[in-house]
């Protein structure tokens, strides 16, 4: 076998490993969220009405009529401090077509939570999950995002950080 003939073999199996490699990794990728969101609400989002951290109310029928993300989160989370950048973005992007929203989930009082929403510069609104409702959504880790229709049905949802890209369009596919 020529130089010529080798070099071609091993180019071939160079991209076959690495096509076989990316698809094992995509493999687990869908695999691991699958199991992450197990037990996840499905179907009708659970009702809720919260506080916002300005004090008004903001109750989930007034979500209804356009794709909503819910992303549930907590003070102390580290993923959560890099993944709210995301969520800011993608609210931008999204403007008009979309709902985006964050609950507040385990702090210990509204100052964690003022504070984080001061350091981060978050932009969307925040509510205060002082009902328990990461519970009604079977919230198991931070950050959990849902992603709701237009009609109030969960379509998806997903646990860990997510690019902004990833929000923008599991929203816009979710509605």
């Amino acid at each position: 076998m020529g130089l010529k003939e080798r070099w071609a073999s091993w180019r071939q199996r160079r991209w076959v490993r690495w096509t076989s490699d990316a698809l094992l990794l995509g493999a687990a990728v869908v695999l691991i969220g699958l199991w992450q969101t197990r037990g996840h609400v499905e179907g009708p989002a659970p009702e809720f009405t919260l506080p916002q951290l300005d004090g008004a109310p903001l109750s989930s029928a007034s979500l209804r009529g356009k794709p909503t993300l819910i992303a549930f989160w907590a003070p102390w989370c580290g993923v959560c401090k890099t993944e709210s950048q995301n969520i800011g973005w993608a609210r931008r992007l999204l403007g008009e077509r979309a709902n985006v929203i964050s609950v507040a989930s385990a702090w210990e009082d509204e100052g964690q939570v003022r504070q984080y929403v001061q350091e981060r510069g978050v932009d969307y609104p925040v509510v205060l999950d002082a009902i328990g409702l990461s519970d009604r959504f079977n919230v198991q880790a931070f950050p959990t995002l849902y992603f709701v229709d237009a009609q109030g049905q969960v379509k998806r949802s997903a646990v860990g950080y997510t690019t902004t890209l990833g929000l923008v369009l599991r929203t816009l596919v979710g509605g």
